[in-house]
């Protein structure tokens, strides 16, 4: 077998929103003036409506949990696929504090941190960190990491505010496949396109239209490699400890700028942005 290639497929897709990756439009995503939505003959509009419901159940709350469960295709050279995966768990309470834990499926363990006034990203291997002064909301951290550190967040657009309407702007086409009851609650599954992403959502039923599981295909990438995740554990009315938001470095743990030196030491898992 050919060595093990490009572990780094969808290292930047949780940059993305739930399940349309940056790579669709790259450093200008958060961009004030972005692309009309589609015309409305090609999106149901009882797909519409449910997807719309789900990403502003998530924008309206005041705070979230949820755990991450995923795997990515990494093409290797003779086309054969192999998986790598990752387990992140993710605490939000806005305005402006967010906390991302992320085990890859080899061990290695990491952490973002954000408490209103300065972004951690620590790595367990290495014992290294790295920290910046970045006062504001999570919607601010989200747009500094991703455009201006060009880093990779977990679900990025989805801690932010303003999801619902980039979701909408940027699918080109959605429709409704069926009432799906394989999970512990019903979910409706929808597929969506964009110009470069097909997308699978299944999206729970109920008070909470909440996602439980998304696949995503690169369609314009050789081998059109999948993304898969599912979504558990989800609660809106977290109960938060003393200290969630804070980061104390282990006995030891060596301070590091953000990129270039994370990089040389091994980087975090979240990595630069554009390395599809």
């Amino acid at each position: 077998m050919k060595p093990i290639l490009l572990r780094l497929f969808c290292r930047s897709i949780w940059g993305a929103i739930l399940g349309l990756s940056m790579a669709l439009t790259g450093a200008s995503a958060f961009a004030a003036n972005a692309a009309p939505a589609a015309e409305p003959s090609d999106r149901d509009p009882e797909a519409r409506a449910i997807l719309l419901k789900m990403a502003d159940c998530i924008a309206k709350a005041p705070g979230f949990s949820v755990t991450i469960r995923s795997g990515y295709d990494a093409i290797q050279e003779d086309g054969q696929r192999i998986e790598f995966g990752e387990r992140r768990k993710i605490l939000l309470q806005r305005p402006d504090r967010v906390r991302v834990e992320v085990e890859r499926s080899d061990g290695e363990r990491g952490l973002i941190l954000f408490d209103g006034k300065e972004l951690t990203a620590f790595k367990a291997e290495g014992n290294v960190y790295a920290r910046v002064e970045k006062p504001g909301t999570v919607d601010d951290a989200v747009v500094y990491l991703v455009r201006d550190l060009q880093m990779t967040l977990p679900l990025a657009r989805m801690l932010r505010k303003d999801f619902p309407q980039n979701l909408d702007q940027l699918i080109t086409s959605l429709s409704y496949v069926e009432k799906n009851a394989l999970f512990d609650v019903a979910t409706d599954h929808l597929a969506a396109r964009s110009a470069d992403v097909d997308m699978q959502v299944w999206i729970a039923n109920g008070q909470q239209p909440l996602p439980r599981r998304i696949i995503l295909t690169y369609r314009n990438e050789p081998g059109h490699p999948q993304f898969r995740a599912d979504l558990s554990d989800w609660n809106l009315s977290p109960k938060i400890a003393a200290g969630s938001f804070s980061f104390t470095p282990p006995l030891g743990a060596e301070r590091i700028p953000f990129l270039a030196p994370l990089a040389q030491k091994g980087s975090l898992p979240m990595p630069k942005g554009g390395q599809k």
